[in-house]
């Protein structure tokens, strides 16, 4: 009955189907696994973001080389602003809306200069490029609380003078002339003494799991009904020959049984006498009655 799948014709519709759950499979473990670096982005937020500030000789090897797990931790930094090494990064949208973000050397009281990003600033209006202004930094002895982030790769572009492409600390090191210590780099949660005027906050981030288990789930449930969906074709191939087969068959007891043959007309064959069953005691009293006229 099913013989038919084993034709070129079947066997290539069973190849696709098996080609095109595989690139189901691949999707959605592709979205499984974006689910889990979201999973583990937000426990990095939801346990360092708002966690008391640890002192920086804590965490000083952090800023050479961050590990994950310890992304967004604050950090209580005591220094002061090198405000002619100040920048902005270019290109940096926030909620949508394009801008910059201000970045400074921070030396140390322990001799060290860390980068902080005190925060964004919309695109300008009077000058094409640049923001309006740029609100300059605490003067004197500052307490910064950061938050550690990753510093940035380098990108294939440049940037006018006093701007960057990326928070690259090794090229923004370059640019100062004096080595910064380049694994990561601070966002600005707090600074005492505060300014008036101030670079708009970061928010904080999202803590959203997304949509990433529910593409996954879709992409795993096409791959199943590929081969749902080939099945039922199989079936329903099967019941039309199926069906074929008993017409032809109806067909050929018709024509052999009656009226044409493909040689000529057939005679009908005469149905077989029926055999008479023997009359009972009562029946053939009636009979007798009968006939004398009762």
């Amino acid at each position: 009955m099913y013989r038919f799948l084993f034709s070129s014709k079947w066997l290539g519709y069973l190849l696709l189907a098996a080609i095109f759950a595989t690139a189901c499979v691949f999707l959605g473990r592709w979205q499984m696994d974006r689910r889990a670096e979201t999973l583990a982005e937000i426990n990095r937020v939801t346990s360092n973001y708002s966690a008391t500030p640890v002192p920086f000789a804590d965490v000083k090897d952090q800023f050479s080389s961050l590990d994950a797990d310890r992304e967004w931790t604050q950090v209580e930094l005591k220094g002061t602003y090198d405000v002619g090494g100040q920048r902005v990064v270019r290109n940096r949208p926030l909620n949508g809306q394009p801008g910059y973000e201000v970045v400074v050397p921070f030396r140390l009281e322990t001799g060290e200069t860390v980068v902080i990003d005190r925060g964004w600033l919309p695109i300008g209006n009077n000058s094409p490029g640049r923001p309006d202004s740029v609100p300059a930094p605490p003067a004197g002895n500052v307490t910064v609380v950061a938050r550690l982030k990753h510093a940035e790769p380098e990108l294939q572009r440049g940037a006018p003078d006093g701007q960057l492409a990326s928070i690259d600390l090794v090229a923004y090191s370059t640019q100062l002339g004096y080595p910064l210590l380049t694994g990561a780099y601070g966002q600005l949660a707090s600074e005492t003494p505060p300014v008036a005027d101030m670079p708009i906050a970061f928010p904080m981030p999202s803590t959203a799991e997304g949509t990433h288990l529910s593409y996954s789930l879709q992409w795993f449930a096409f791959g199943v009904l590929m081969f749902i969906g080939f099945g039922y074709a199989a079936r329903q191939q099967a019941r039309n020959a199926a069906i074929d087969a008993e017409d032809a068959e109806a067909q050929d007891t018709e024509t052999g049984g009656g009226f044409m043959h493909s040689s000529g007309p057939v005679a009908r064959r005469r149905p077989a006498p029926r055999k008479r069953r023997n009359a009972t005691a009562e029946e053939e009293e009636d009979a007798i009655l009968d006939a004398q006229g009762y």
